[in-house]
């Protein structure tokens, strides 16, 4: 009897197992058509739902501040879907029309292939056309945002006034007269050296003695002589009469503002070689020549007073001659690499020779039975140029992208640095602003004042400033239209404009 109990017992549970679990059944495929019904409910008429919960949201137990949230988010809940079901007909209705075109043209595509087509198409075209707008509209803004700094920082004006074409290679050097008339000189890797009127830019004179590139010039202090330092291993002093031609109406081909970089196209060789003069007097014959050194002479400058010349090769010397005899009085040696540079103070006798060995030195011959030298310890490549301002300064300008301001009297670290993008060639400072002028090989110009505050870049465009790299920087404080010149590889001169605000200065 237990056994026949036992085993009633678990048919029993078995039966209501199978009982319980087509009742689950039932209930999952109710409740599988009830969610489809909803759907179709909601699809149909959301109003009515709607009513239902908020009914049943009434008979809730729940606070009354909970249930208003909740009526709220189930509200917008109900918005955002319906703009979902409009945007969903809206592409429906699409993709039939693109079906219909299709099929009127030929094609056959599978429904539900050109459906997903068409959607991510359309999806990818919309996502496309929002980036676009967004890099556009960020784009402007930032201009917008840039232009406007730009307007409050920078009102510097550079004006270009003329080009000085004529040459027929790179443009090494150049110079403007300390006395009247007032001309610009230029020395070339063309083996020549020309002046120029200032305000026409035309040709006056064309020295031809050299028998190698003239690698800088400068004008005596108080004569119409010149002094050119040439790679023939030999320096030529000349003297030169020129007539300056009636000015002409200066053209404005500039754009006011500085700070316009803009990339230009190099200019085609024959063009500047046919805009060059072809009836320029000429001087062939040297009234002085300065020999003694072993390799090319690079640069050579005017002693204060203009009896005496120094030169500077790449023998790793620098000599100090006299003018009117031609005699070699010093042999300044001591750099342990080529010479790139010298200059000379324009009150006192003192001479700054630079030099590949990353130093530059100073020469003392004011007392003429000392001769001190003061070297400069400060670049890590090579100082391309050095030289004076009217105080007890100097300004370096090296390869390792670095302009450096010293102070005679504390020679240990330099009183302001200048850091730059590109190589540094030779720079000059005006004497009455204090300005800079930095030459690059980048093609740029660049001003800054002698604590190191950038002022102004002189503007490039597709139809001027230079193609190639700037050699040269000289300022010229005497004349009232072109107060700045610059010369470069592309084969030309420019003067300009330089009008910086004192308020800007005294920044």
């Amino acid at each position: 009897m237990p056994v026949e109990s036992s085993s009633s017992g678990v048919v029993r549970q078995a039966k209501q197992k199978r009982k319980s679990h087509s009742l689950s059944i039932k209930r999952t495929n109710s409740t599988e058509q009830e969610r489809s019904g909803l759907q179709r409910d909601m699809l149909d008429g959301q109003s009515s739902d709607n009513l239902e919960c908020l009914a049943r949201m009434e008979d809730s137990k729940l606070p009354l501040s909970l249930r208003t949230n909740l009526i709220d988010l189930f509200s917008q809940i109900e918005r955002e879907f319906e703009n979902l079901y409009i945007e969903n007909i809206e592409l429906r209705r699409e993709i039939e029309t693109l079906n219909d075109r299709l099929t009127a043209d030929g094609q056959t595509l599978e429904g539900t292939d050109l459906a997903k087509g068409a959607l991510k198409t359309k999806t990818s075209h919309s996502t496309s056309q929002l980036s676009q707008k967004l890099k556009t509209t960020y784009k402007a803004s930032t201009s917008k945002i840039v232009s406007s700094f730009k307007t409050t920082t920078s009102r510097a004006l550079c004006q270009l006034l003329r080009e000085y074409v004529g040459h027929r290679d790179g443009i090494w050097d150049l110079s403007v007269t300390r006395t009247q008339p007032m001309v610009l000189g230029t020395a070339s890797a063309d083996h020549t050296a020309m002046l120029w009127s200032i305000e026409t830019g035309k040709c006056l004179l064309k020295y031809l003695g050299h028998q190698g590139s003239v690698n800088s010039i400068k004008f005596h202090p108080t004569e119409q002589m010149a002094l050119t330092a040439s790679g023939d291993q030999t320096a030529h002093i000349w003297r030169f009469m020129v007539q300056l031609p009636t000015p002409q109406p200066v053209v404005d081909v500039s754009q006011p503002l500085c700070d316009d970089d803009v990339d230009v196209s190099d200019k085609d060789e024959a063009e500047v070689e046919a805009e060059g003069p072809n009836d320029c007097p000429s001087v062939r014959v040297a009234s002085t020549t300065l020999r003694s050194h072993q390799g090319v002479v690079i640069a050579a400058d005017w002693l204060v007073g203009g009896k005496q010349a120094v030169t500077a090769s790449w023998d790793r010397a620098a000599n100090l001659y006299d003018v009117e005899t031609s005699e070699l009085v010093h042999s300044l040696t001591g750099h342990d690499q080529e010479l790139t540079h010298c200059c000379t103070h324009p009150t006192q006798r003192l001479v700054v020779t630079s030099s590949r060995d990353t130093t530059f030195r100073l020469w003392d011959f004011r007392d003429p039975s000392i001769h001190s030298v003061n070297v400069f310890q400060g670049h890590t490549d090579t100082v391309t140029s050095a030289v004076f301002t009217v105080g007890d300064n100097v300004v370096s300008g090296s390869d390792d992208r670095t302009v450096k301001v010293w102070d005679l009297k504390n020679m240990r670290s330099p009183i302001a640095t200048i850091r730059t993008d590109s190589a540094v060639n030779r720079i000059s400072v005006s004497v009455s602003q204090k300005i800079i002028a930095l030459p690059h090989d980048n093609r740029q110009v660049r001003l800054f004042d002698m604590s190191g505050v950038r002022l102004a870049r002189l503007p490039r465009s597709n139809r001027q400033g230079h193609r190639r790299m700037v050699c040269c920087s000289a300022w010229c404080e005497d004349n009232t239209s072109c107060n700045l010149f610059t010369c470069g590889f592309d084969r030309q001169a420019i003067g300009w404009n330089i009008n910086i605000p004192a308020l800007l200065l005294e920044k």
